[in-house]
């Protein structure tokens, strides 16, 4: 049974940075594309950036693009958002996705605060 484990979330203020961890394990982990989400209180879950199986190709959400980068070390099971410049609206709780055909693993989310 494959399992996610996010960390990194906290509070930051306006123009901070974070950086978000998710730990992969119970799959075969360099055969699944990664993708992160973000949900805020109130409303629906949005895909924020995404990763392919090897790396080599990346996709951002329009609102965080030059502010995010997607990574994911295959050796170490892991998958990365690095948050730059952060803003208010990005005030929400990520959460970590693996994805291959029928098979789709979730993590239990980590929550991000912006706020001064």
């Amino acid at each position: 049974q494959g399992q996610l484990v996010e960390s990194g979330g906290g509070l930051v203020q306006p123009g901070g940075s974070l950086r978000l961890s998710c730990a992969a394990s119970g799959f075969t982990f360099r055969n699944y594309a990664m993708r992160w989400f973000r949900q805020a209180p109130g409303k629906d879950r949005e895909l924020v950036a995404s990763i392919s199986s090897s790396g080599g190709t990346t996709d951002y959400t329009d609102s965080v693009k030059g502010r995010f980068t997607i990574s994911r070390d295959n050796a170490k099971n892991m998958v990365y958002l690095e948050m730059n410049s952060l803003k208010p609206e990005d005030t929400a709780a990520y959460y970590c996705n693996a994805i291959m055909l029928h098979y789709n693993y979730w993590g239990q989310g980590t929550q991000v605060t912006v706020s001064s």
